[in-house]
């Protein structure tokens, strides 16, 4: 069930109570309790949905071992639909942002009736700390600097070996991705848009780069080209959807839920984008990914996997903003990364993937 602060709340009927049988240390002792008092979490992760994806190790792991934990997970509303198909999911709290922050309010009121076993925030709010719980955990800003999903595991002390992010989809969900991206020649994924437009690359490089990587001689040769993004950022890349074939076009922007998108990248063989949630996303699905970097550090959000990399502009991230930078009402900063820099770093880390010879 998703609940919002704010706006409708959606009656569609609970997921059921689900999860592995899994032998490893827990953060409790076991007591033995039946169903009707299971363990209950409250996990409050991030408005922003790059940040929502790579939290979803921690609460993966916090499922595994916790088999049967009824969950409530809180979350801004871009990433609410990431959690719908959560194992022993009781609701997803919708934090529409409001004045003098009066949404945390509205959060304490909602979970104040509960004892909880656990309370992980990620967002740190104050309010959280005097709900009733047997134990909190409460994210900390990191004195070094260190990728996000590191920061976020030190949360529960797993900063050594950080649980990879993870989702959940329904049969529902693969049977939609299987309508949007039928069997067929191999699919090259481009996320062509980002939240702010000076790390966004031209619409007109990713066209080119989609010619010669699904060319004669590409990497995937032949291959079939599924453009993601939201419905109102298609302008912006208008010129990229027009020179795709239409008979090689998988144009998806604006027609996919969240987990619908999930679904579809992972049947995807790479994956192409600027710094954004849906690269995360793509990382996430396991998908070759390869992330596009300049005026954001990748070192603190490149995608994470044993298959993406980050690929940046010549300039450092210390050099490339010009003075009186406006991320708001700038224009892209991103025209240093040429093309073929990018399509020799999708080669590289197709080669590393495949384990063919340089």
């Amino acid at each position: 069930m998703v609940l919002y602060l704010s706006g409708p709340k959606n009656d569609a009927p609970k997921p059921p109570i689900q999860g592995p049988t899994v032998t490893v240390a827990s953060l409790f002792k076991p007591c033995g309790r039946s169903y009707k008092c299971a363990m209950r979490v409250l996990f409050v992760t991030s408005t922003r949905l790059g940040d929502a994806v790579l939290s979803t190790g921690l609460l993966g792991h916090l499922i595994d071992i916790h088999p049967g934990a009824r969950i409530t997970v809180a979350c801004g509303p871009a990433a609410a639909a990431l959690f719908e198909a959560v194992p022993g999911l009781e609701r997803v709290i919708v934090l529409d942002k409001m004045v003098w922050s009066l949404h945390w309010v509205r959060l304490w009121a909602l979970c104040i009736g509960r004892f909880w076993d656990l309370v992980v925030d990620l967002r740190n709010a104050p309010l959280t700390y005097i709900l009733p719980a047997r134990r909190q955990r409460h994210f900390k800003r990191s004195r070094i600097a260190e990728h996000r999903l590191v920061e976020i595991a030190r949360v529960l002390d797993l900063h050594e070996a950080p649980p990879a992010p993870r989702l959940w989809v329904s049969d529902e969900h693969r049977r939609r991705a299987e309508r949007m991206i039928p069997d067929g020649p191999p699919v090259l994924a481009i996320g062509p848009t980002a939240n702010w437009r000076p790390k966004t690359w031209r619409a007109e490089n990713f066209a080119e780069l989609c010619m010669k990587v699904t060319g004669p001689g590409g990497i995937l040769a032949g291959g079939r080209v599924a453009l993601f993004g939201h419905d109102d950022e298609r302008p912006q890349v208008i010129s990229l959807i027009d020179a795709i074939p239409a008979d090689r076009k998988l144009d998806l922007i604006g027609h996919a839920e969240l987990l619908d998108i999930f679904a579809c990248l992972q049947r995807c063989d790479a994956y192409v984008g600027n710094d954004s949630g849906l690269m995360h996303l793509a990382a996430a699905a396991g998908v070759p990914t390869l992330g596009l970097f300049g005026p954001s550090r990748e070192e603190l959000y490149a995608p994470w996997g044993p298959h993406c990399r980050p690929v940046r502009t010549p300039e450092s991230f210390d050099d490339i903003h010009p003075e009186g930078f406006d991320h708001v009402t700038a224009d892209t900063l991103m025209d240093s990364l040429s093309v073929m820099r990018v399509e020799e770093a999708l080669g590289e880390l197709w080669r590393d993937r495949s384990g063919a010879p340089a």
